[in-house]
């Protein structure tokens, strides 16, 4: 009767053993088929992007790994931060990479510059990381469409602006919305001191709005930015058509840009932000041009041409008072 008593309990021990060891096997697979936003461990390839800067910078990470990815015929995901960032606004569709998963993958990073160059059409490795500030879209504009769909907005953001846009209309019959994103803040100052540049002054704002009230009947100025007390001061709002209307904060910029993103044109001034603005919202849109001197070094890593649409209208930056000494 022992004997039989032993046999059983190792038997039993034995079958416990064999069972805990096929779930721990088995359980990081479950777990991933039960997430299907998680790419299998080394069975697919799996690229990504850093997820560097503020809004307009992470749109155009993910634009650009979108475009590259799926150039080079791989599985794009973006990293848990960058999906904080652009998923509260948009409808993005870029799968999420844990952070378990981010650390167990064998990466090989591939630093781009801010325009697109044929090795990017032929890029090697199963596990990449794309790295860099690409905003180009010489990167993404064959695919514009899929693009604006990734950056189609939520409903209920897109009911606060158009909300909000519909209480500036009053009694103008044929209004037309004009999106004004004026940078400032730290470019203030990084544009004279650290690149021979400079930003958007009053003389600059005034054109651009001349522009369009010298060819649509009732414009309405919608105006944003992150120096707002410096709007209210440069920017002349006596015809009754401008209204500032941006919070400016930067640590939470949805608000401002969906706004932007919902007029019919755009004026911008330098930026990440203004340029997608523009992007997204489509009509015409004016940008301040040729801003810094000959020999700034912000050159060798910007190509107006790679970063402004063809059809988009320049207006040249007036640089004497960066020659001078009085920018700000």
């Amino acid at each position: 009767m022992k004997c039989r008593i032993s046999w059983i309990s190792v038997r039993q021990v034995l079958l416990i053993f064999l069972y805990l060891l096929a779930v721990v096997s088995i359980a990081p697979f479950l777990h991933l088929q039960s997430d299907p936003r998680q790419p299998t461990p080394m069975t697919q390839s799996v690229w990504t992007v850093n997820s560097l800067g503020r809004l307009g910078n992470q749109m155009g990470e993910y634009a650009t790994l979108y475009a590259l990815a799926k150039m080079n015929g791989r599985q794009a995901y973006i990293l848990p931060e960058m999906h904080q960032q652009l998923a509260p606004l948009f409808r993005i569709t870029l799968p999420v990479v844990s952070g378990n998963m981010y650390w167990s993958i064998p990466w090989r990073d591939y630093e781009l510059h801010d325009w697109m160059s044929e090795e990017y059409r032929h890029i090697e490795g199963k596990y990449v990381r794309l790295t860099g500030y690409p905003c180009s879209w010489t990167f993404y504009h064959h695919l514009r469409q899929e693009i604006l769909q990734e950056f189609s907005f939520h409903d209920h953001v897109k009911e606060e602006a158009n909300r909000y846009l519909a209480g500036l209309r009053g009694q103008r019959r044929n209004v037309t919305y004009v999106g004004v994103h004026v940078r400032r803040g730290d470019y203030v100052w990084v544009m004279p001191e650290r690149w021979k540049g400079v930003v958007a002054d009053k003389a600059y704002l005034e054109k651009a709005m001349g522009y369009f009230r010298a060819k649509y009947q009732e414009p309405v100025f919608v105006v944003t930015s992150n120096g707002m007390e410096w709007c209210r001061e440069n920017i002349n709002a006596s015809r009754g058509d401008v209204y500032f209307l941006g919070d400016g904060k930067e640590s939470l910029p949805g608000r401002d840009f969906a706004l932007l993103a919902h007029c019919n044109h755009t004026i911008m001034t330098i930026g990440t932000f203004g340029i997608w603005a523009g992007y997204l919202a489509g009509g015409e849109t004016i940008y301040l041009a040729n801003y810094t001197l000959p020999d700034s070094p912000f050159l060798e890593i910007f190509k107006p041409a790679a970063t402004f649409l063809p059809q988009w209208i320049g207006i040249n930056a007036d640089l004497s008072p960066l020659r001078s000494g009085t920018t700000g």
